[in-house]
Order: structure tokens, then C-alpha cells, then sequence
């Protein structure tokens, strides 16, 4: 059984500042690149943030500067703090953990961000 859980989504004003977590457990084996995306109601859900197991890591244009992803490779966790918030980043965040040597994906089942104006 492979779970992936985030935590730490909610209601903030634009300006403001989040905390987004997600562990994975499991038998997950191979875990290779972390991730965050988002998706708001009938669009694409769209790449944040990524980290591979190595410390590299890959942001969208649209949150340079304001988001930062992380990782703790022995606990099986990757976080995104989330800066600066803007009203267009009001989305549901799902966390992926790509494993089994990038055979297998996994999500978890996304926490709502809301950034009011």
C-alpha cells in the first residue's frame, strides 16, 4: 500500500505566506523526484514545483521567486512554502512522488489554497 498525504493548505490574504507538506509511506522503493502541482476546476493541472532526489529542482515561471520546494530524502517528505501569495494562486495543490525508478507515479489527494484580494 503507497499513501501520499499533504497538509498545510488554507485561506490567506494575497501577500501572505503558506507552508505546504506532503509525506509519502508506504512500499514505495526508488523514490526519485517530488513534486507539486496544481489545477483549478476544468484546467490542466499544471507543474510548481519539482526536486529531484539531488537537490535540483524546477519551479514555474509564474511562482520564481516567491515559492521554494524542499526535500528530506530520509523521510520520504517534500514541502513548497509558499511566498507572496497572489489571487492566482488560489488552487488545489497534489503532491507526486515519481518511484520504483521512475516507473510509478503517485498523488495525493490535494489540499485547497486560497488567496483572497
Amino acid at each position: 500500500q503507497v499513501q501520499v498525504v499533504e497538509s498545510g493548505g488554507g485561506l490567506v490574504q494575497a501577500g501572505g505566506s503558506l507552508r505546504l507538506s506532503c509525506a509519502a509511506s508506504g512500499s514505495m522503493f526508488g523514490i526519485s523526484a517530488m513534486g507539486w502541482y496544481r489545477q483549478a476546476p476544468e484546467k490542466q493541472r499544471e507543474m510548481v514545483a519539482i526536486i529531484t532526489t539531488g537537490g535540483s529542482t524546477n519551479y514555474a515561471d509564474s511562482v520564481k521567486g516567491r515559492f521554494t520546494i524542499s526535500r528530506d530524502n530520509a523521510k520520504n517528505t517534500v514541502s513548497l512554502q509558499m511566498n507572496s501569495l497572489k489571487p492566482e494562486d488560489t488552487d488545489v495543490y497534489y503532491c507526486n512522488v515519481v518511484w520504483g525508478w521512475n516507473t510509478r507515479s503517485s498523488w495525493g489527494q490535494g489540499t485547497q489554497v486560497t488567496v483572497s484580494s
